[in-house]
């Protein structure tokens, strides 16, 4: 009885498969992401070398990639943002790799993959306003990076807080980590509802 009372939560019986999960999100996730990033990347070494050039995630008026693609929020730091997408999501999947080999990472670096993660799904939620209510079209390969990121920093995220000292206030959230993909899923149809509220007069038309 002493040792259930005084197991760490590291080694409670959901956290094993919590951390398996996570393992393969950042490594299927990164992949992804990285297959789309550079992707990206030669679309538009493409379009820079010939300005008639469409690319091939231009579908419609709304879903076009070219769209996106030649405004100032497509470099945002002065680079294209896919060049950043690459060397972030490189790191990502290594990072997955490694864990699924069984390699244990050290706290301080979980906290680096943090704040990498939440800068990512900031920037991501920033790019789905600009895409949205300011360039008025969509990116499917960025759309592709917005759903990976989500879930790369999700799963991180709730990695770390079960890594929280039980004594802790945060150790309560914790809890949300049994809901995992409700949390995911309702994540994914919020910004799947504002897209078809945003864009509804045109989605009406193809029905």
């Amino acid at each position: 009885m002493t040792a259930t009372l005084n197991r760490r939560p590291d080694t409670a019986p959901d956290t094993g498969f919590l951390a398996r999960v996570t393992a393969w999100v950042l490594a299927i996730g990164g992949g992804v992401g990285l297959l789309a990033a550079a992707t990206l990347t030669v679309e538009k070494i493409n379009l820079l070398s010939d300005a008639d050039y469409v690319p091939t995630c231009s579908i419609n008026p709304i879903l076009s990639c070219g769209s996106v693609m030649t405004t100032p929020q497509a470099a945002a730091f002065g680079v294209p943002n896919p060049l950043l997408g690459i060397a972030g999501f490189a790191a990502v999947t290594t990072i997955g790799v490694v864990l699924l080999a069984g390699v244990r990472l050290p706290r301080w670096f979980w906290l680096g993959l943090q704040a990498g993660a939440t800068f990512g799904v900031l920037f991501v939620h920033w790019l789905i306003y600009q895409s949205l209510y300011v360039i008025s079209a969509l990116c499917p390969y960025c759309m592709v990076v917005w759903v990976v990121t989500i879930a790369i920093f999700l799963y991180t995220t709730l990695h770390n807080l079960r890594q929280i000292p039980p004594s802790s206030p945060l150790a309560r959230l914790a809890g949300i980590a049994g809901y995992h993909s409700v949390v995911l899923v309702a994540w994914y149809a919020v910004i799947l509802a504002a897209i078809l509220h945003r864009f509804w007069d045109y989605w009406s038309t193809l029905l």
